[in-house]
């Protein structure tokens, strides 16, 4: 793939224009290319993800990125000074949460991924914990941490293995346990998506906790389960 990218194209949001114009159904595919325009741009490895990483954090906190107001409103739910994000993938809200004083704990099944997360975060001056592991079973103590947050990750997995992460993230969390999910007509297959959710099916997931909780609309759907 040919390109004229310079390293202030860097940036999560490069991720919208590759699914819109190559109309990748893959998700390996997807990957493969934007791990290609991400080092062919930018000689030194740590130096082009630390682009990659400075340009996406600024377009989220400034509100030029589409995610971003599914991570402010994410900050606002999270209740006291622990946190631990599953699946969090590049781990830009983890990035965020740290940057404000939090003690955040990063997890992801892709150990490649936490293992970029932990190199890049000292370059963008931040400070937290990374943890490979499946969120579906996740090696922490009960009560580790005041919230538990699932953003955008329960439409990247099965009903049954939605059910596991859920579970876990009660067992795992003190006080709160936070989820988004897109709500979409049909699954992204570019992105990893395999079921939709609406209002009706968070409803039945929190019915299943035994704890109060709360559904609500807003970029998507949140399931807020107060322990």
């Amino acid at each position: 793939m040919r390109h004229a990218l310079r390293p202030g194209d860097l940036s999560d949001g490069l991720a919208i224009r590759v699914a819109d114009e190559l109309a990748l159904e893959q998700r390996s595919d997807f990957e493969a290319v934007m791990v290609g325009l991400i080092r062919s741009t930018v000689d030194d490895p740590v130096c082009a993800w630390a682009e990659f990483y400075r340009n996406s954090l600024q377009d989220l906190l400034s509100g030029a990125a589409a995610f971003s107001p599914v991570h402010e409103r994410a900050e606002q739910l999270v209740a006291g000074a622990s946190v631990v994000d599953l699946g969090s993938c590049f781990g830009f809200f983890a990035i965020r949460l740290a940057r404000t004083g939090l003690t955040v704990t990063a997890t992801d099944i892709c150990a490649s991924t936490m293992r970029l997360l932990a190199r890049v975060a000292p370059e963008l001056d931040c400070s937290l914990d990374t943890l490979a592991c499946d969120a579906a079973s996740v090696p922490l103590p009960d009560n580790h941490a005041d919230t538990v947050t699932a953003i955008h990750l329960l439409e990247h997995v099965d009903t049954a293995t939605g059910a596991l992460i859920l579970a876990e993230a009660v067992r795992v969390a003190r006080r709160r346990v936070v989820v988004a999910v897109p709500f979409e007509t049909t699954p992204t297959a570019c992105h990893g998506h395999v079921r939709t959710f609406d209002v009706e099916a968070l409803r039945a997931m929190g019915d299943t906790v035994g704890c109060r909780f709360a559904v609500t609309e807003y970029h998507g759907g949140w399931l807020v389960l107060d322990l």
